[in-house]
């Protein structure tokens, strides 16, 4: 017996903040150094939401992959979750503008022309909304 593919809850009037996971360990295949460009994607991230109640920066170290860019996942409760690739420190910007419409999205899915042009070719995964009940 198979079971159906899960697809996220209801939505709720309940206001959750999008929680950011920036893997700070990605070195976008440089050599390792003190400041990789996931440290920077990060910090940049973190600089432009600053003050923003709808998005939460977290730092991770090393989403496992490292062929793949700098990486993120977006996610809330009650969507769906996404890991994000190619990313870097100049893409800090529409990386926010991506988690605005992923806020405003009702299941979590940003079509792809929604996105910033250079995030078009991102996506890398996609997660059921059950594993982020605590995002």
């Amino acid at each position: 017996m198979t079971t159906p593919p899960q697809q996220p809850p209801q939505s709720t009037s309940v206001h959750v903040p999008v929680h950011v996971h920036v893997c700070v360990t990605c070195r976008r295949g440089l050599p390792a150094s003190d400041n990789p460009q996931g440290r920077q994607l990060h910090d940049a991230l973190a600089t432009l939401a600053a003050g923003n109640p709808d998005v939460v920066v977290h730092e991770v170290n090393c989403l496992a992959a490292c062929d793949s860019g700098c990486t993120a996942v977006v996610a809330t409760p009650g969507k769906w979750g996404w890991l994000l690739a190619d990313l870097g420190p100049e893409k800090a910007a529409d990386l926010l503008t991506y988690i605005t419409a992923y806020a405003a999205s009702r299941s979590g899915t940003v079509m792809p022309s929604r996105r910033p042009a250079s995030l078009s070719g991102m996506v890398r995964g996609r997660f059921p909304a059950s594993l982020f009940s605590g995002a």
